[in-house]
């Protein structure tokens, strides 16, 4: 056995490459048991809603009426009224589906005078006020002027402020209130109607009719509305 030193010279010693050992790889980063914040999306403005409104409902045009109505009324209350003869009723009243056209009113109260009036009735509404107690009279008739020679031809009308008489002969025209008449009388048989103005003058009148009635007629109404203006 041989010693230290004695160790032969022409023997090479290697020395042995040194072992080169690789890092060893890291490990990997434990999975996070926190979940993973994910990315959220960009926010969008929410958009203003939109009003949807339905369209307007289109209001039925009414048919246009073809028959007239007309509501009557009186200035006396419980007047009894009447259309083309046929009783409608006590005022007020209304009468429906009246066909257009002319038609009469007739009307009646007690302790006046019957009224009859002519209406043109035409589709719709109407109003008609009878008033009995309204002075009504418009009156007129052909007549002579007997004067005390001679004589002229004119026309005599009345209305509720007075007696007129129209004539080409201006000078014996007049226009006289009931309240100057003084007298006012027919006499039939000789067929002449006379009218005196209160302290003034007398007029003649007669008629080229063959009777008396024209003369008649219009003293008997004029006579009358003269009376109540009188009271």
């Amino acid at each position: 056995m041989l010693g230290p030193d004695e160790r032969p010279a022409d023997v090479k010693t290697t020395a042995a490459a040194p072992k080169i050992t690789a890092p060893p790889a890291a490990a990997p980063a434990p999975a996070s048991s926190a979940p993973v914040a994910e990315t959220p999306a960009p926010e969008s403005k929410p958009r203003p809603r939109k009003k949807v409104e339905a369209p307007p409902l289109k209001a039925s045009t009414p048919a246009a009426p073809t028959t007239g109505e007309l509501r009557i009324d009186s200035d006396v209350p419980g007047a009894m009224v009447f259309l083309d003869r046929k009783f409608l009723g006590n005022a007020p009243v209304t009468a429906k589906g009246v066909t257009p056209g002319s038609h009469v009113i007739n009307a009646s109260a007690e302790g006046h005078d019957g009224i009859s009036e002519t209406v043109d009735v035409v589709a719709g509404p109407a109003d008609v006020m009878l008033r009995f107690k309204e002075v009504r009279l418009n009156e007129g008739v052909e007549v002579v002027h007997k004067h005390g020679m001679g004589s002229c031809e004119g026309r005599l009308t009345a209305d509720p402020k007075g007696v007129r008489y129209v004539t080409a002969n201006k000078d014996d025209a007049f226009n006289v209130g009931f309240a100057d008449i003084e007298t006012f009388e027919i006499d039939y048989l000789k067929k002449n109607l006379k009218l005196k103005k209160r302290g003034g003058k007398t007029w003649n009148f007669t008629t080229r009719h063959e009777n008396a009635d024209p003369l008649f007629v219009f003293h008997r109404n004029v006579d009358k509305v003269r009376r109540q203006v009188a009271k």
